[in-house]
């Protein structure tokens, strides 16, 4: 395993000219902002320079499996975010100027013998220069370094020889470092228009896994992101065109998830134009920490729930959430409202019911039965004894006129019937009427 620092950058481009920044970037291609936010779940140390990211992985190799391993998958996945150069070195700017020069990377000693042989263009003050110093005939990093010192800062200023000791380790190097926001939103311009909302997908990956890279960053999960799209020919101030909001059953930031879900709600959109802008943004976040795997070789660990969990995310994108619905709990005392009815991927805080006293039904009817009275005694297949109450219910004075719930519950039982759960309304207008509300049996 190295000691000491060890520096990643990732750059667009293998040249640094006067004027970066007038170079077009890839098409589809993450922003330097973005790309810091993604590369902040591998260390939290990342910092913009220029127009590269670097990030000072030292303290991570270990957790990574090493710096080869850890380059291969850093590499791996910004390739797919647009960013595909690349290169690690003891020093910050030499291990950008490498990634400019499409070097892999230097370890101890190799690194002076790289950096050496790099064109003029893979430092940015450097290439200032350029034009004067290859009439010198330097055609290379090595070459301006063996000029005399003296005669150099006077020709170019100290900002190049600042830079050479800094890339090659003899100066030290500092940046500040990137602190990910509260709320992730990015936007991506498609390289061409788009007619059908599957075809979206394309673009919608590379701001999922800018999202994932945030969220492991702020070691979250997402429990909604929302879609936007822009329609072609719009300006950037006006409106949206339309957005998808997509909910998750519980928190996650799973890329492979969220493409599947995200994939389901689009097969479900009918574009109105060619899109040719997209936005994701994502403010509802809760703490997630990540699964312990097992220390056991060969262990398969098995997560309860949630194989359904994404059939019901799967079955609300293709059906439409209003059908399918999971039954809630409501803080209500009337026995016949103490559940609704709300979509499966609908997250809301529920007050949990405080009940009736008293022994509770296993069988409630739809609509209470209204009972026969003889000699002043309900009745339901004859006589009905009363076995415990009454039960005082008074509830409802908050909703509609004329539903206040004003009851005394009994339990009653009888050969025939059985252990069954009746009330008696307590409203004058009502002339003390029987109900049958529920069975025990």
């Amino acid at each position: 395993m190295l000691a000491g620092p060890c520096w990643m950058a990732l750059c667009l481009r293998t040249t640094c000219g006067p004027s970066p920044a007038e170079e077009p970037a890839p098409s589809l291609a993450a922003t330097p902002e973005a790309l810091g936010w993604w590369a902040l779940q591998f260390t939290p140390r990342v910092c913009r320079h220029e127009e590269a990211v670097l990030m000072e992985v030292g303290g991570s190799l270990r957790l990574f499996g090493g710096p080869q391993a850890l380059r291969a998958r850093i590499e791996t996945a910004a390739a797919e975010l647009g960013w595909k150069h690349c290169a690690a070195a003891p020093t910050a700017l030499g291990a950008l100027a490498l990634a400019r020069g499409g070097q892999v990377g230097a370890w101890g000693g190799e690194l002076s013998a790289l950096l050496d042989g790099l064109p003029l263009d893979s430092l940015r003050q450097v290439a200032l220069q350029a034009a004067w110093l290859s009439r010198l005939g330097c055609r290379c990093l090595g070459q301006v370094r063996a000029l005399p010192r003296a005669g150099l800062a006077r020709r170019a200023g100290p900002d190049v020889l600042r830079e050479l000791d800094q890339a090659y380790g003899e100066a030290p190097w500092s940046a500040p470092w990137i602190t990910p926001p509260e709320v992730f939103e990015a936007r991506l311009e498609l390289p061409g228009r788009v007619e059908s909302a599957p075809a979206l997908m394309l673009g919608v990956r590379r701001l999922l896994l800018q999202l994932c890279g945030w969220l492991a960053a702020r070691q979250a999960g997402l429990r909604c992101f929302v879609l936007r799209w822009r329609y072609d020919g719009h300006g950037r101030d006006d409106a949206w065109g339309g957005e998808l909001p997509v909910r998750t059953a519980e928190p996650t930031r799973r890329v492979d998830h969220l493409l599947r879900l995200s994939s389901e709600w689009l097969a479900r959109v009918r574009l109105a134009a060619p899109v040719g802008e997209l936005s994701l943004c994502c403010d509802e976040i809760e703490p997630l920490a990540e699964t312990a795997s097992s220390l056991l070789p060969g262990a398969v660990e098995i997560t309860r729930g949630e194989g359904l969990l994404q059939l019901l995310e799967r079955l609300s994108a293709r059906l439409g959430p209003d059908r399918v619905c999971r039954p809630v709990p409501r803080a209500d005392h009337r026995p016949e409202t103490q559940q609704t009815w709300q979509p499966a991927m609908q997250v809301d805080k529920v007050a949990m019911p405080s009940g009736l006293p008293g022994p509770q039904p296993a069988w409630l009817w739809r609509e209470p039965l209204l009972l026969d009275i003889c000699r002043e005694r309900p009745q339901l297949q004859g006589d009905l004894r009363i076995l415990a109450g009454p039960h005082r219910l008074e509830a409802g004075w908050w909703d509609t006129p004329g539903t206040v719930a004003a009851r005394d519950y009994y339990v009653a039982w009888n050969e025939r019937s059985g252990l069954v759960w009746i009330y008696r309304e307590r409203r004058l207008r009502d002339g003390g009427s029987w109900f049958l509300h529920g069975g025990f049996g």
